[in-house]
């Protein structure tokens, strides 16, 4: 069972995983499944779930939204209350609603409340930076959201340090709402530019660090090996960030922990993530409910096994 956290600078008590809804619309298409899926999740201690207005545009004959109307469905049908769940959605990258001017900002909030089937976002991602438009107008329509309750706590997502900070300056200059959430990519297989560049603002800040492709689309899974692919939706992603004589390396350590601890390899992928600096709760995913095991499984790893998983030793010494 999944365990609580505070998040800092809010009220919110969510789960130590944040369910990745981006499966819907991808590798589920049917509601029902959808919904047996949520029931199980939520039923075993995960309150949070990640969307965005474009997910999944990328598939064939979508158009973008299927991930919200998805958990809206859901919320509709199940015996969950709106008060039990944190919703997490994102603005910026959906083909129809591209970018981060204000018109835009205050347009798709509004399409993605009604696809949510909610009257308030508990966390609105600015998708990306969009150098394109100010800083500050950015912030003043976020802010117009939250002063009309459509919209809770605000995040960044695929920003650069430099960006976070410049956005702080001017959102305490000007009395505009700040960025309480990070969301990059960060996994054990690809630690950086999150390690170097965020990781210390995010601790220094006191921000909720919620990384995603935690499972680096599931290579970190232990499904990939150096002979055979994985078959999966994602294996072309696989293949264009992750397959590598060095992360194979990497997933031979975590294959080692994993068998040395009885715990699957996402399990210890996840609980790796969660002992790393600028880490509140990571964003993991699944299609079937056989899998929820390895992902709601939380290991207690020793400081040796992080440093081991991270390449710092060599072997790690027996139990």
């Amino acid at each position: 069972m999944i365990h609580p956290i505070s998040l800092p600078h809010s009220s919110l008590n969510v789960s130590s995983l944040c369910f990745g809804a981006n499966v819907f619309g991808w590798s589920i298409h049917d509601q029902s499944e959808a919904n047996r899926l949520l029931d199980e999740v939520f039923s075993r201690g995960v309150n949070f779930f990640d969307s965005a207005d474009m997910y999944v545009q990328w598939v064939e004959g979508n158009s973008g939204g299927e991930s919200e109307r998805a958990l809206g469905a859901w919320l509709k049908a199940s015996w969950v209350t709106r008060d039990d769940v944190v919703i997490a959605t994102k603005v910026g990258k959906m083909s129809t609603r591209p970018g981060l001017s204000p018109e835009n900002i205050k347009a798709a909030a509004d399409e993605s409340l009604q696809r949510l089937g909610v009257d308030t976002i508990d966390l609105y991602y600015a998708h990306l930076d969009d150098e394109s438009v100010p800083l500050e107008d950015t912030l003043g329509a976020f802010g117009e959201l939250i002063s009309e309750g459509k919209v809770r706590h605000i995040g960044a997502s695929n920003y650069t340090s430099a960006r976070l900070r410049e956005a702080f300056t001017l959102a305490d200059e000007h009395g505009l709402p700040r960025y309480v959430a990070v969301q990059n990519h960060y996994n054990l297989v690809a630690r950086e530019p999150f390690e170097s560049d965020m990781a210390a603002l995010v601790e220094h800040e006191r921000l909720w660090g919620l990384p995603y492709f935690s499972l680096a689309s599931g290579f970190l899974t232990g499904s990939y090996t150096r002979k055979q692919l994985h078959n999966s939706p994602r294996v072309g992603r696989v293949e264009a960030d992750y397959i590598s004589d060095e992360n194979f390396n990497t997933l031979d350590r975590l294959l080692e922990v994993a068998n040395r601890l009885g715990a699957a390899p996402a399990s210890i992928a996840l609980a790796w993530l969660r002992a790393r600096p600028g880490v509140s709760a990571p964003i993991a995913s699944a299609s079937r409910i056989e899998q929820l095991d390895a992902l709601l499984a939380e290991v207690t790893l020793s400081p040796e096994d992080v440093s081991y998983l991270s390449g710092d030793y060599t072997r790690v010494s027996p139990m």
